[in-house]
């Protein structure tokens, strides 16, 4: 079957409401596919309400570093923070999410693939999480040297790179034609002042036009952010997490990003 349509997911963060939200948006949009490029959990409520969305609308999975964390029942998350403050909230949402997945959903998690290849028109994507170097690799827009992308994408043979983790989204269209999409996350906002997240469709290029390349949409997304809080809340998880839900705006991982995101940042 010839898919010219597909949407990417990342970073759910056990946001089962942004989750349910994305997947209505992106069939609405007539996609072929949903694909979720991995973390299913941390930051929010109650996990295993994502593990049954997952399987209802037969969204396709590749592990991210929480994921195989979760799986395999390792020490903490693999996200890559170097900042004890940062990895002082990381360690509260891991035992959090471990704690609250169902054997079955540890055990899904664990055994999902790291990386997937999918056709859409003649073009060949490659899926992963952080990097096809590292699952917890940070890609940023404004510290990934376009040559380096380049070099990137022709040791791993393919026409595009698609990720997540970062938790930024951006496109970068290289000069061979080829592109790189960090595709955002849906389980929180992207640190812009505002409640929306993020998601991306892709849609294949006109082959029968010189020079036309893949069509990249980054999606802005609502959702009922408030009965996000409040759940939140209940589940008694910090309330820096509550206040990003809530403003849009980062207040923890935010050592991780380099001067330029940085900047735009409110803390």
């Amino acid at each position: 079957m010839t898919t010219d349509r597909i949407a990417l997911l990342g970073g759910i963060y056990n946001n089962y409401l942004a989750l349910e939200a994305a997947i209505v948006d992106a069939r609405r949009r007539g996609v072929d596919g949903v694909y979720c490029l991995g973390d299913m959990g941390a930051f929010g409520p109650y996990p295993d309400r994502v593990f049954p969305l997952l399987h209802e609308h037969d969204v396709v999975c590749i592990q991210g570093n929480y994921d195989d964390s979760i799986g395999n029942q390792l020490d903490d998350c693999q996200c890559g923070y170097t900042d004890p403050r940062d990895n002082q909230f990381a360690e509260l949402s891991y035992r959090y999410t471990a704690a609250n997945c169902s054997a079955e959903f540890k055990r899904w998690m664990g055994d999902l693939p790291t990386r997937r290849r999918v056709r859409v028109g003649e073009r060949e994507l490659l899926l992963v999480h952080g990097s096809p170097r590292r699952v917890n690799d940070f890609l940023f827009a404004s510290t990934t040297p376009t040559p380096f992308l380049e070099v990137l994408l022709d040791q791993e043979r393919c026409d595009a790179v698609l990720c997540t983790h970062t938790g930024l989204h951006w496109h970068r269209a290289l000069p061979s034609g080829r592109d790189l999409v960090n595709v955002g996350v849906i389980g929180r906002p992207a640190n812009d002042g505002s409640t929306d997240v993020w998601y991306c469709v892709i849609d294949a290029p006109d082959e029968s036009v010189e020079g036309a390349r893949l069509g990249v949409e980054l999606v802005p997304l609502q959702y009922d952010h408030q009965a996000l809080a409040e759940e939140m809340r209940r589940a008694e998880l910090p309330e820096e997490f509550v206040d990003t839900i809530l403003t849009g705006w980062w207040t923890t991982c935010l050592e991780i990003l380099p001067a330029r995101e940085r900047a735009r940042s409110r803390f």
